[in-house]
Parts: C-alpha cells; sequence; structure tokens
C-alpha cells in the first residue's frame, strides 16, 4: 500500500470517527435524553390518572365529608357562633365538672371567604375531670380544632390541675350570588 492510498483511508476512517461522534452528538444524545424525559413524564402522567381515578371512586366519600364539615361550621353571625361556642364550654365543664375561670374569645379575619373564632379558657379541676372535658371538646359536633393545651398542677399531689385550652373554630361566610 503506498502513502496516498494510507492517507486517503486514514482520511475516510478520520471522517467516519467524526461524523459517528458528531451523529452520537447531534441526534443519538438528544433523542436518548428526549427518551428519558418523556419516559419520566409518561410515569408522572400514569401517577397522575391513577390518583385522579382514586379521587373519582372517593368522591361520594368526600363530598359528603365536606358537607358533614360545613354543616358543623361556625353560623354566619359573628355574635350567634361565639355565644353557641360559649354554651358549649358551659355545657363540657358542666358534664366533666371542672371550674372555668376565664374564657377569651377572639375573631381572626384570615382570608376573604372565612374567619376564625380562636377561645382561651382557663379551667381548673381534677385529671379525671380535665381529660373528661378535652374528650367532649373533640367529640363534639361543633367543628372545634384544640390548638394549645396546658396543663400545670396547683398542689404537691397532682390532685388540683390548672388546664389552659385554645380551641379555634371556622366561620365560612356566604358566597355573594
Amino acid at each position: 500500500m503506498n502513502i496516498t492510498n494510507r492517507q486517503k483511508l486514514l482520511s475516510i476512517l478520520a471522517l467516519v470517527v467524526v461524523g459517528i461522534w458528531a451523529g452520537d452528538r447531534i441526534v443519538i444524545t438528544p433523542l436518548t435524553n428526549l427518551w428519558k424525559e418523556r419516559s419520566a413524564k409518561i410515569v408522572e402522567l400514569r401517577k397522575s390518572v391513577v390518583q385522579g381515578k382514586a379521587m373519582m371512586e372517593r368522591e361520594r366519600p368526600i363530598h359528603a365529608r365536606w358537607d358533614s364539615m360545613r354543616t358543623n361550621t361556625l353560623p354566619v353571625e359573628t355574635s350567634v357562633a361565639e355565644n353557641e361556642v360559649l354554651k358549649a364550654f358551659e355545657r363540657w365543664s358542666q358534664d366533666s365538672h371542672i371550674s372555668i375561670n376565664s374564657i377569651r374569645p377572639q375573631w381572626k379575619r384570615t382570608g376573604e371567604d372565612y374567619m376564625t373564632l380562636e377561645c382561651r379558657a382557663d379551667a381548673f379541676g381534677s385529671i379525671q375531670a380535665l381529660t373528661r372535658f378535652l374528650y367532649d371538646i373533640e367529640q363534639d359536633p361543633m367543628a372545634l380544632k384544640v390548638d394549645l393545651v396546658e396543663i400545670s398542677s396547683h398542689d404537691n399531689d397532682g390532685r388540683q390541675l390548672s388546664l389552659a385550652v385554645q380551641v379555634s373554630g371556622l366561620l365560612l361566610n356566604p358566597q355573594e350570588p
């Protein structure tokens, strides 16, 4: 093989290698990345479809739960709502045999279409009475959430306990037509 044929062969071989390298960089690598991205997107969409189907299957229970929550919110008028919460505190204290020192209600507008009523109550009683009181709050159909509970002892034996509890209730504003 003479030098010119070898140069031609090496030139052709170099062009083939450069062509393969360019083909890899320009065609194969982008297509591989595109394939991986589409595969990930397909997995994500399939997961979303499964979640959507599960949500559709649970539509009735979700709507029933939301309707129950909406009907158990505080009444639309703030004075009536506050009065109901105070009556509930009185009922719970009588049922559990605790003494309430003070109740401090406070309205907070946290959004355009709802408000919350935060009530802090200070009470005292035995451990059984306090646990019954907290149980009654949690089991009441009125939609109140216990935000804070502080219990401290007034005597060395721990028979006389004081309780500071903060609950919040939701008031949904009526939708404007």
